[in-house]
């Protein structure tokens, strides 16, 4: 019985350094196997240097160091991300995994994978093995590989498959490590077999940056070798492809988005061309059933443009199918103007629905037709319009040209009025008379901060910012809120408060100021600083949504036009001081309208840049201000320019 007492107590004492000992030799093994997954891929994997090029695109440094590249094809072929040549550089260097170096051409590129195939004058390589597409399950072992360093073996990220099909089924989701360091390297299997190609991907972005924000998160993409295999010929050929566009949008969006009701069908699009219209149900595409708004796009985010579909939409209980072709590129929207600002009341004085004049904006449809103060509309080509909410979103669904019937109720009267709609200016009136704050009954709440103060957001200390709220602030009036963002080493808060504080008392704005915590100014990643104090201020205090706007000064200017370009549900309006547009503008989005106003001294040296930024924005259909400060060089504006921005925010809200 001792002896039996003795053995089970030598197993208890035993078990943990057993049991210990076993986990060494899984995770010995383990290493083991990465090593060789990525000992295998290794002799695919080859090394990109590029020479030249811009520093800086949508306000991000381009990459400057190597990148990675995988061949496909032995006789020298390389698949990479698009990302390593957002710089568009003068020249491209390969580096094979034996030393040698060649020059490499771009051949073609795939905007919708975010993929870019090379060419190098080599034969004889070892092309990546891929993987088994229908071998690939959540869960299972990822090793992330790149060649930046001109090591022999190449660098190593492990994780696991945490999703497929995603990005509209064009992704692999991956938690290991994804970064510029492994950009364009494949996304390996145990075998060492190729799951995919490491690309920067966003769901709801398709610049060449988009996803970058990601890096290092534990969320990362690489596109299936089957659909880069697919493609790979066309590629080739030279043939760049772009995603397939339909020309259609949604009144919801997201993962949780209902039933597939279109909100638009873009004029000129393939929708619209093959008969689809507002207010129609898509019910299936390609024959694949698509109930719900994200079934649409995960079916039309592996198209191609030049690819056709069949699409059956529902309209009136009756389902139609019809045949189109997916285009690379839509028919820009053109924003209409009717020229009037509405009344910021909810309703009239008496209670009656219907949009009040407050201001009838001079050579404008509206101007040209006879509006007039206080004119209430109640109605367009006979459809009631409530307030102004209404009325804006009506007359946007219709085109510069148009032709519109307004129902006018002026005093005891009523009348039909005919306006031509023309294309949406961001001109600033010479006049424009402060918006009336009417007296309220209920006493405002001590607590609400006023006049100047400082605070930290979140109780971070390098969130920093200064803020101004009117004293004559009640939660009954929505406020327009502008953001300023300061130039590098200097907040000028002072002087910036002295020139705006009246204006802000008198025009009804609230003024912010938050600080960068570099000395050397804004960075990308400070992008959410701004927005987070955005959604502070508006959680604090009554603030219009169509009259909130981010101001930047000189270098400042990159972020200001980022902040806007990026957050299109949150700003309306961008004004820049001193400098010129340095992000690449978006399309314009008619549910996410915006306007841009440059200001800039006659004798700035950005005189000229500033100029061509505003005839770029104009040609991508932006409302767009241009002033200019005549015997003024490279300092802030004015207060004659800074009343004239004040009038450009109290017309945002303009119909």
């Amino acid at each position: 019985m001792r002896r039996f007492t003795r053995q089970c107590l030598f197993l208890l004492l035993t078990m943990p350094f057993a049991a210990a000992l076993a986990d060494e030799r899984l995770e010995g093994l383990e290493e083991q196997a990465f090593r060789e997954a990525a000992v295998a891929a290794a002799p695919a994997i080859v090394r990109i240097q590029t020479v030249g090029g811009l520093d800086v695109i949508n306000g991000l440094l381009t990459p400057s160091g190597p990148t990675t590249g995988v061949v496909v094809g032995e006789d020298g072929w390389i698949i990479t991300s698009s990302f390593n040549f957002a710089s568009q550089p003068a020249s491209i260097l390969v580096t094979l995994p034996n030393g040698q170096r060649y020059p490499a051409d771009i051949v073609a590129s795939d905007s919708s994978r975010r993929l870019t195939l090379l060419k190098i004058d080599a034969d004889g390589l070892e092309a990546i093995k891929p993987a088994d597409a229908g071998s690939v399950q959540v869960g299972q072992w990822t090793i992330a590989l790149g060649r930046t360093s001109d090591q022999p073996f190449p660098n190593v990220a492990v994780g696991i498959v945490s999703a497929v099909g995603r990005i509209y089924g064009r992704a692999v989701q991956t938690d290991a490590n994804i970064s510029p360091k492994n950009y364009g390297g494949p996304l390996v299997n145990i075998r060492g077999e190729a799951i995919g190609i490491l690309v920067p991907l966003n769901p709801e972005n398709s610049d060449e940056t988009a996803g970058v924000e990601w890096y290092d998160s534990g969320i990362g993409f690489a596109v299936p070798m089957a659909a880069i295999n697919n493609v790979l010929p066309r590629l080739q050929s030279g043939e760049d492809l772009s995603p397939g566009l339909m020309g259609i949008s949604f009144a919801e969006l997201g993962v949780t988005a209902g039933q597939p009701v279109l909100k638009r069908v873009r004029p000129g699009s393939p929708a619209y061309e093959a008969g689809l219209r507002e207010g129609d149900i898509i019910a299936r595409i390609d024959d694949v059933e698509t109930p719900r708004v994200p079934h649409v796009r995960q079916e039309l985010g592996t198209k191609y443009a030049g690819d056709a579909i069949s699409v059956s939409y529902l309209r009136e209980e009756s389902v139609t199918t019809v045949d189109l072709t997916l285009t690379s590129k839509l028919e820009a929207y053109v924003a209409p103007q009717l020229g009037i600002l509405p009344d910021r009341a909810s309703q009239a004085d008496d209670g009656a629905p219907g949009v009040i004049v407050r201001f009838v904006l001079p050579d404008t449809p509206a101007d040209e037709a006879g509006l007039e103060r206080r004119d209430r509309i109640t109605a367009i080509d006979g459809v009631p319009v409530a307030n102004a909410k209404e009325l804006r979103e009506v007359i946007s669904h219709d085109r510069p040209s148009d032709q519109i019937e307004l129902t006018v109720v002026r005093g005891a009267s009523e009348e039909s009025v005919i306006v031509t709609l023309t294309e949406m200016t961001a001109d600033v009136p010479e006049q424009l008379p402060s918006h009336a704050v009417s007296e309220s009954n209920t006493p405002r709440d001590e607590a609400i901060r006023t006049g100047r103060w400082v605070d930290v957001l979140g109780g971070d200390e390098s969130r920093a910012y200064w803020a101004y709220v009117p004293d004559a602030y009640h939660p009954e009036q929505a406020q327009g809120l502008v953001v300023w963002l300061h130039p590098a080493g200097d907040t000028m808060e002072s002087d910036v408060l002295k020139l705006w504080q009246p204006i802000c008392d008198r025009r009804g704005l609230i003024l912010v100021g938050p600080k960068t915590s570099d000395q050397k100014g804004w960075t990308p990643s400070e992008l959410d600083f701004v927005t987070d104090l955005v959604e502070e201020i508006r959680e604090q205090y009554t603030i219009d949504p169509q009259r909130i706007v981010v101001h930047g000064y000189a270098d400042a200017g990159a972020l200001t036009a980022y902040a806007a370009f990026q957050q299109r549900d949150v700003f309306r309006g961008v004004s820049i001081a001193g400098a010129p547009l340095r992000v690449r503008p978006p399309e314009v989005k008619p549910e996410h309208p915006l306007q841009l106003h440059f200001t800039i001294g006659a004798d700035d040296p950005a005189f000229k840049s500033t100029e061509e930024s505003v005839e770029i924005l104009r040609t991508a259909m932006f409302p767009t201000s241009l002033l200019t400060i005549p015997e003024h060089g490279h300092e802030y504006a004015t207060i004659d320019a800074i009343e004239a921005i004040a009038r450009w925010i109290d017309a945002l809200d303009r119909i």
